[in-house]
């Protein structure tokens, strides 16, 4: 009941910030700050970068939202401190029954941050703490309960073509439950405003599996926010299928 309070009240402040124009990413939390293409000189001084967003399949949804700080300004290379808050539901087959399980998710991960030319990578470890109900109960399901553990991501973005092409990599694991994450995607610089192009992710942990192919549109700027989106072809392990959508919005301070 804490752990429901916490997220009811990180729900009513994200969405204060958000209507407010001050803050608020599996970024999809796997790729929640995208940088921004063109001149990154007017980041130095911008120490807090807030994040938000949804993703929708046929089974399943995933809400999340959180916070980046880098005490030497978003732009430099060194320290950050990540903070990521979710909530979600996913369907699975146990034992031929369907089983809907719902969680919420918390974690802490100081980042460290690297930039050379076109390059840009950040390498990410943290506390992963988690609570999985399920209905019905699946005792054989190791994930049930609540849980802590570690969390890792790597994050990679590559503009090889100055600045006309972006290729982006995303990799992302937990200790609970051996859950994973990995999306790749490409994209083309359209009209100096966003960039759009192919996406492929997989996800999943001990039960449960997910496969993506479509599209994204990323850092579409609108004022000082910037809107992620994706859509596409879904299939899961128990030969589900269907769309899926996703939608996520940052901006920085």
């Amino acid at each position: 009941m804490r752990c429901v309070g916490i997220l009811r009240a990180f729900r009513v402040t994200a969405a204060l910030l958000l209507a407010c124009g001050l803050s608020p990413a599996f970024a999809d939390p796997l790729l929640d700050d995208i940088p921004s293409s063109g001149d990154l000189s007017s980041l130095r001084t911008q120490q807090f970068l807030y994040f938000a967003g949804f993703d929708l399949w046929r089974n399943g949804s995933a809400f999340y939202g959180g916070a980046q700080w880098a005490p030497g300004g978003l732009n430099s290379d060194g320290f950050t401190m990540k903070m990521l808050l979710a909530e979600g539901s996913y369907k699975y087959l146990s034992g031929g029954t369907d089983t809907r399980g719902t969680y919420l998710l918390a974690s802490v991960m100081p980042v460290w941050r690297i930039k050379r030319c076109d390059l840009e990578v950040k390498v990410f470890a943290g506390l992963d703490l988690q609570n999985h109900r399920l209905s019905p109960d699946d005792l054989t399901n190791t994930l049930r309960g609540n849980h802590a553990g570690l969390r890792v991501n790597a994050d990679l973005w590559w503009e090889p073509l100055q600045t006309q092409m972006m290729l982006a990599l995303s990799i992302s694991g937990s200790t609970i439950g051996n859950s994973f994450g990995i999306r790749g995607g490409a994209g083309w610089r359209v009209s100096d405003r966003f960039w759009a192009g192919p996406e492929v992710e997989t996800s999943g942990d001990e039960v449960y599996r997910q496969y993506r192919v479509g599209a994204h549109v990323t850092s579409l700027r609108t004022g000082d926010f910037e809107w992620t989106l994706g859509a596409g072809y879904v299939e899961d392990n128990s030969h589900r299928s269907g769309a899926y959508g996703r939608l996520s919005v940052l901006t920085r301070r």
